[in-house]
């Protein structure tokens, strides 16, 4: 499997020598929030602003985000043996079963013995945003850029961004969501 953030396009040569590619989507506005507005070799944004305009822009480091997550998405429906959607909202609802997604993705299904034993619980523990917020190295630890490794840690509640967000600024954005995805087929939960 390859993680990334590039779009599908740059793997498409490669696609078929990978065992898969999961891709696990965030909502956009999550995404701004989650970054604190500032990423490695990329002018630190002077406001939400300025950050919520390039959002509805589409303007992220790794491209156009629409194109990249619809590319993902319509690969994943082309080519479900290479390419596992997953959206944040949905391992929210049920962390369990998308992991045993993930390991049958991966052709490393879990073991009844695994299930019994509380395998999966334990990694879904160990991945939980809890858990990584409090290692020493997201508590402590800097990125080369300077930005403390905590900013990418918020709360991890689907539809937490409302809260950031004046109303205009929300229902722009509920809006470019509609626009974008439209007759794509994907959809997104926006709040709890």
């Amino acid at each position: 499997m390859k993680p990334c953030h590039s779009p599908l396009e740059i793997l498409v040569a490669r696609l078929f020598t990978y065992a898969g590619i999961l891709w696990i989507n965030l909502s956009l506005i999550f995404i701004l929030l989650a970054c604190k507005f500032k990423q490695e070799n990329v002018k630190p944004l002077s406001s939400i602003d300025e950050g919520f305009d390039n959002v509805c822009l589409g303007i992220l480091s790794h491209g156009p985000f629409w194109d990249n997550v619809l590319g993902y998405w319509k690969a994943s429906l082309e080519r479900p043996d290479k390419v596992l959607f997953l959206k944040y909202e949905d391992l929210k609802e049920d962390i369990i079963s998308n992991l045993k997604k993930i390991a049958e993705f991966l052709g490393i299904p879990f073991t009844d013995k695994e299930e019994k034993e509380g395998v999966i619980e334990e990694i879904s523990r160990l991945c939980s945003l809890d858990n990584l917020r409090n290692l020493e190295v997201n508590k402590n630890g800097v990125r080369t850029s300077g930005l403390p490794n905590s900013s990418f840690f918020r709360k991890g509640e689907v539809g937490d961004w409302e809260n950031y967000l004046i109303p205009s600024m929300a229902e722009n954005y509920l809006k470019i969501v509609e626009e974008k995805l439209s007759g794509s087929g994907l959809t997104f939960r926006t709040s709890q």
